[in-house]
């Protein structure tokens, strides 16, 4: 075993929190597919990191760019409600509330997107096994990105403020924020569309959600206590479920 594995398991054991398999890899595809694969055989609780993917995916199968230097990290978590979209955004909650990140001005942008008014450094893809259980995967951009064949804003930690950092005390950091979310989400995401609000980018400006009906487009009023997105035009407030929200003149984002 080596020394960064042992460090993450003396830290996650401190915390009462150690899985059942925890798993350091230099280079996978996909942590969300190492993690769904040990959860078919029957395991409960796994920690899957690696320096780098080679599939990595976010919503939708899009292309989650994954070089070497970030932090790629996948979990089972098993939920006593069942599993909505609330889940994401108690997911993105706690981990901006990671004890290493406290310094940073950073934001949630619905449904499920790590952001700050410098764009996006990080995200979070939800991959349900059933009502109950679900592949989480979290990944973080601590370095910057290159910027070619990116699509909308992004940036990373260290760009924000994170000037000094240990990866793996960020890693147990993250996977606590994960199991955290988890007890938010079981006691019935109490205030959330309050805590939300709060953190919520684009809110009170005018912007525009693609959902499965089309596009609308409105002010971002903030969420609702189901998690659904609120937004104020001439019809009135509309809300969704689903869709990919951008500030208005600012595609991409």
């Amino acid at each position: 075993m080596d020394l960064e594995t042992r460090l993450l398991q003396q830290m996650l054991s401190d915390a009462n929190q150690l899985p059942e398999v925890l798993l350091l890899k230099p280079v996978t595809a996909s942590t969300n597919d190492d993690v769904r694969e040990i959860a078919l055989k029957g395991v409960q609780q796994v920690l899957v990191t690696s320096v780098r993917q080679t599939q990595g995916r976010g919503q939708r199968q899009r292309q989650w760019v994954s070089p070497e230097g970030n932090i790629y990290l996948s979990t089972l978590l098993n939920t006593r409600t069942a599993i909505d979209g609330r889940l994401a955004l108690e997911i993105a909650l706690n981990i901006l509330q990671m004890p290493s990140l406290q310094h940073l001005n950073l934001q949630v942008k619905w449904p499920n997107d790590l952001y700050s008014a410098a764009g996006k450094w990080g995200g979070i893809l939800i991959e349900p096994l059933n009502a109950h259980q679900a592949v989480v995967g979290v990944g973080l951009n601590v370095l910057p990105l290159p910027k070619e064949g990116i699509d909308q804003a992004v940036t990373s930690l260290t760009e924000l403020g994170l000037t000094r950092f240990d990866r793996i005390k960020l890693t147990a950091e993250l996977y606590l924020a994960i199991q955290q979310a988890g007890e938010w989400f079981n006691h019935e995401s109490c205030n959330l569309a309050a805590r939300f609000n709060h953190y919520a980018a684009f809110k009170d400006e005018a912007v525009e959600i693609e959902h499965l009906q089309g596009i609308s487009q409105g002010i971002f009023w903030g969420i609702r206590s189901d998690g659904a997105i609120e937004i104020r035009n001439e019809n009135g407030i509309e809300h969704f479920f689903q869709g990919r929200l951008r500030r208005i003149g600012a595609l991409g984002q």
